[in-house]
């Protein structure tokens, strides 16, 4: 129960870092793997949106546990091939702050949703941040790992939200009034960065 208060504390403190987090800078390792697989991490807003997601997946349960994450994560390499390729996605930093808006609301307003609609929803948000993360793709790296990178990365966050889903569905209601506070400041933390884009 401890494990699960503390990890959500953990998102609800991220949610709140400054707007300075959000930026995508491209900075850094500049290999591959490596580079790909920093690259979700290193942006508050994506950290936001896939641990969002395995936070959906949990709540939802059953096929959706692994219905939702695996169409993000498709869809996300979808669109890194995309941003890879120099083909253009409109608005795509719009839509991945809005991606953290929608997707806090869902943790925090407990939404129950199809699942075929979740991963559609899930899905359609992770063409943003696959864009961004193939188009920041360095010259240099090789594209199939550098998109093994961010797909793992992102696998990853998406087990850290399920993870944090589970552990709070199994404890009190503290935990879950913890988990919906900070759907609330997820969806806080990208509507402020969505007025940058509007």
């Amino acid at each position: 129960m401890r494990t699960g208060l503390k990890l959500a504390a953990c998102t609800l403190a991220g949610a709140l870092l400054p707007n300075a987090a959000f930026a995508h800078t491209g900075i850094g390792d500049i290999g591959g793997f490596s580079h790909g697989f920093m690259h979700p991490i290193s942006g508050i807003d994506h950290i936001l949106a896939m641990v969002a997601v395995g936070l959906l997946a949990a709540h939802l349960g059953g096929r959706a546990l692994w219905m939702v994450p695996a169409a993000f994560m498709t869809m996300m390499a979808v669109g890194g091939v995309l941003g890879m390729e120099g083909l253009m996605v409109p608005f795509v930093e719009a839509g991945i702050a809005a991606s953290v808006v929608v997707l806090g609301l869902v943790v925090a307003l407990r939404w129950t949703l199809p699942v075929a609609g979740a991963a559609t929803m899930v899905g359609l948000f992770a063409i943003f941040h696959g864009h961004a993360h193939g188009t920041e793709m360095p010259m240099d790296a090789a594209g199939f790992n550098y998109g093994l990178g961010f797909v793992l990365a992102t696998g990853l966050l998406h087990v850290a939200g399920i993870g944090i889903g589970v552990a709070c569905g199994k404890a009190g209601a503290r935990a879950h009034l913890a988990l919906r506070a900070g759907g609330g400041a997820m969806a806080l933390a990208g509507a402020t960065l969505l007025t940058g884009y509007l």
